[in-house]
């Protein structure tokens, strides 16, 4: 499935997050280096997906309205935020986290390298250009500034030109997901799944994997939680959930 579907399946809820998951946990690092991988087509592996009735599910930012099936999210929420983050220019629905993470990435057109805005560095340097508005207006409306920079170089702007290519094909490329189907994949099964799938990467903590556990039998459990933490928080008290 190409990355652009996947997020359009976001946004028409064909793909949501369940509640057990946590939120999201990368860093402006982790964004970056991602994609960076992704312009220079080094893999960046599969997704995992569970498909279950939409009428009995509990989702991170409600419940869904509609009949039929979902595809939950077991495996890849990280990237699918950044990349939904980044293109879309603001989080998905289902965020949870800080969305500064995924605001302000730029792409050098000389040294071809992705960095997050800094006005010392950037302001007024048109070598430095949005990756979201890339993404979501199309390189025709940064042709003016790619040739601007070229100053009648058809040698730069050809590489600049192909540059930016690379960065809007990567809505493009293809990737692979996997799914996990049938009548005896109950919630306790599908959270075993996730948290034997999730030992890897920025690894869940001992607390993230109690709490899937917890939510396989209360789905509530993480809002419950949340909102306990913001009145603790207000009285001076800074606990985490785990």
């Amino acid at each position: 499935m190409r990355i652009a579907q996947i997020l359009d399946k976001i946004d028409s809820g064909d793909i949501a997050l369940p509640e057990f998951q946590r939120g999201y946990v990368w860093t402006r690092d982790q964004v970056r280096g991602f994609f960076q991988s992704l312009y220079r087509s080094y893999p960046i592996g599969g997704f995992l997906t569970w498909g279950t009735k939409a009428e009995s599910t509990q989702t991170r930012g409600g419940r869904i309205d509609r009949d039929g099936t979902v595809n939950l999210l077991l495996d890849g929420q990280q990237r699918v935020t950044t990349l939904y983050g980044v293109t879309r220019g603001r989080p998905p629905h289902f965020f949870e986290g800080n969305p500064a993470t995924l605001t302000g990435l730029h792409f050098n057109l000389d040294t071809e390298t992705f960095e997050f805005y800094a006005p010392a560095k950037m302001k007024d340097n048109p070598l430095w250009l949005d990756v979201t508005s890339l993404l979501r207006n199309g390189l025709s409306t940064h042709l003016q500034t790619v040739n601007q920079i070229a100053d009648g170089d058809t040698e730069v702007l050809s590489a600049y030109i192909e540059r930016l290519n690379r960065i809007s094909q990567i809505m493009e490329r293809e990737v692979h997901i996997d799914e996990v189907t049938g009548e005896d994949k109950t919630i306790d099964v599908v959270v075993e799944i996730f948290n034997r799938v999730n030992s890897g990467g920025t690894k869940l903590s001992k607390g993230d994997l109690a709490l899937a556990a917890i939510c396989a039998s209360w789905p509530e459990a993480r809002p419950t939680m949340n909102e306990a933490l913001t009145t603790w928080s207000a009285a001076g008290f800074d606990f985490k959930l785990d």
